[in-house]
């Protein structure tokens, strides 16, 4: 039973607390699918889903994501149908929509996004960064919402300058943005860690995140669980909270405004342990 019901803040208000805490906002991962690599279908049955929600948000989350495509940032995803997407989403997306955060919809589609607003989610999260689907930037642009746009590539090439990458992969999202009419400060720059990268990539662009700064937008870092974790110390998905903490932790210092984290309780803790720390210097 769910017993918390509170409008949500906007993006922008909670941007603005963020900022003024010196915080980036935590955005729970909730992966309502079978085969995501970093929980491999634990929340794909609806009860446990919501429950789960529910917990993130008592340990702090201030937004949830909720997906019912795996994305698979490292290859092989496996195509599901629109029709399969909303079925997923249909038992979870009402009640998690009801628990006073905001929700993004972390999907391919317009389509489904389309349904997933209609159904209280408020922000649009595109792994494709508006060079997908080529219906999602007007369909932010319609209903004036948030969007996360995602740097992606099809395959990673260890040879092309990744920071270059995705600073041109930006600069055309933003020109499919201002062509469609989506407002510049409904916009939020994801640099797509894991997707198109190599290991050495992905920590290149956290390394550098302050280089995507140059936008003038809010930047989101989504390290949690990643495969750059055990390239540096081997693990599974599930043993690599110390190490998307000590991604996060340097993002935090170095311009994000979000971290999209699987693992909130720690992320809260370390983050406001860091905070305190450093308003003491």
């Amino acid at each position: 039973m769910i017993s918390v019901i509170k409008s949500p803040q906007s993006l922008a208000a909670l941007l603005k607390n963020g900022k003024s805490k010196n915080l980036p906002l935590v955005m729970g991962v909730l992966n309502v699918t079978p085969d995501s690599f970093s929980d491999g279908g634990q929340f794909f049955d609806p009860a446990r889903a919501i429950a789960h929600a529910e917990q993130m948000v008592a340990e702090g989350a201030d937004i949830i994501d909720v997906g019912a495509e795996s994305t698979r940032p490292y290859g092989n995803p496996e195509t599901v149908a629109t029709s399969d997407e909303v079925l997923r989403l249909t038992p979870v997306l009402g009640a998690v929509s009801a628990l006073g955060v905001p929700i993004s919809i972390d999907s391919l589609k317009s389509s489904v996004a389309a349904w997933a607003l209609d159904q209280g989610a408020s922000i649009m999260n595109d792994v494709w960064g508006l060079q997908g689907d080529p219906e999602m930037a007007s369909l932010a642009a319609k209903r004036g919402v948030p969007i996360i746009v995602m740097h992606n590539r099809d395959k990673a090439d260890a040879s092309i300058d990744i920071v270059a990458d995705v600073m041109a992969f930006f600069a055309r999202s933003l020109e499919i943005a201002s062509l469609a009419g989506i407002a510049r400060d409904q916009i939020v720059l994801d640099p797509g860690i894991g997707f198109g990268k190599t290991p050495e990539q992905s920590i290149t662009c956290i390394g550098q995140l302050s280089a995507f700064k140059k936008f003038g937008l809010p930047l989101l870092l989504g390290a949690s669980r990643k495969r750059f974790i055990a390239s540096v110390s081997p693990s599974e998905p599930s043993e690599r909270i110390g190490g998307s903490l000590a991604a996060h932790l340097f993002g935090a210092e170095n311009g994000a405004a979000i971290v999209r984290v699987h693992d909130v309780h720690e992320t809260v803790q370390a983050l406001r342990v860091n905070a305190a720390i450093r308003g003491t210097t």
